[in-house]
């Protein structure tokens, strides 16, 4: 099934009011690529303005909170959120899970939790390089898939999963093709074990130093209806190629 493609950004801790200019760039360049999503995951301190000066690209946050309120200095709920505007966020990055020790159950949790916000979630999953090597990659992406899916999405399309090999993430390196491909069919496989038909119509993006220059052979692939692009996205220049490429295998079918 040919899902429309989604193209969303993550600004990581990048980004100060001068630097919505090219928030504002990219969504009059993206505007006429129909066939294509496009999202910009901002730091907190942007999402407001953002969604301001924008309206019409959708902007998302880089984390939540799972807890609606209460004693959780520095944190985010997702109402909070919904009240700046945001219309979706990350939850499970690697750089969550590795630096802020997130385990997969709190993953979950925050995915439940955005999800019943009515935020659109992207769930991201990914292996280490020892693992890729060890030959573990497919079973252990599984695993932390299988337990940090939520129980239900509602609608699929707003629900992602996002691959993202986590010695491939800022590196420039990307995974081959086939490791691609094979982790996308993997992942698809447990989508429709976790919710069936519905598992068919969510999206499966790939992150991993994607640019210009992969993107396109990247986005040919089956099961891989879009991307999660970090450095990239901080500028129209690099941002726009890939999102042309998503538009482009879109209207190749």
């Amino acid at each position: 099934m040919a899902l429309n493609k989604l193209v969303a950004g993550n600004w990581k801790m990048h980004g100060v009011a001068a630097d919505l200019e090219q928030v504002e760039a990219i969504a009059a360049a993206s505007r006429s690529l129909a066939a294509v999503e496009v999202a910009l995951c901002l730091p907190l301190t942007l999402i407001e303005r953002a969604v301001r000066a924008v309206p019409g690209l959708a902007i998302g946050a880089q984390d939540v909170h799972f807890a609606e309120k209460g004693a959780h200095t520095g944190n985010a709920s997702a109402a909070m959120l919904r009240d700046a505007g945001a219309s979706l966020t990350i939850v499970g990055h690697s750089e969550r899970r590795q630096a802020h020790r997130e385990s997969d159950a709190e993953v979950k949790a925050k995915a439940e939790a955005a999800l019943a916000a009515g935020l659109g979630v992207i769930l991201c999953v990914g292996e280490s390089l020892a693992v890729r090597e060890a030959g573990g990659a497919v079973d252990t992406v599984d695993a932390q898939l299988q337990a940090s899916l939520p129980a239900g999405i509602g609608d699929p399309m707003d629900f992602s999963v996002a691959y993202e090999p986590i010695w491939a993430i800022g590196t420039g390196k990307a995974a081959s093709p086939d490791d691609i491909g094979e982790m996308h069919a993997a992942v698809r496989q447990r989508l429709v074990t976790a919710y069936g038909d519905a598992g068919n119509r969510v999206r499966i993006l790939y992150g991993g130093s994607v640019k210009a220059s992969n993107s396109v052979e990247i986005f040919a692939l089956a099961n891989v209806d879009g991307a999660l692009v970090g450095g990239a996205s901080l500028s129209v220049a690099d941002f726009l190629p890939i999102v042309e490429a998503a538009a482009a295998a879109a209207a190749a079918g």
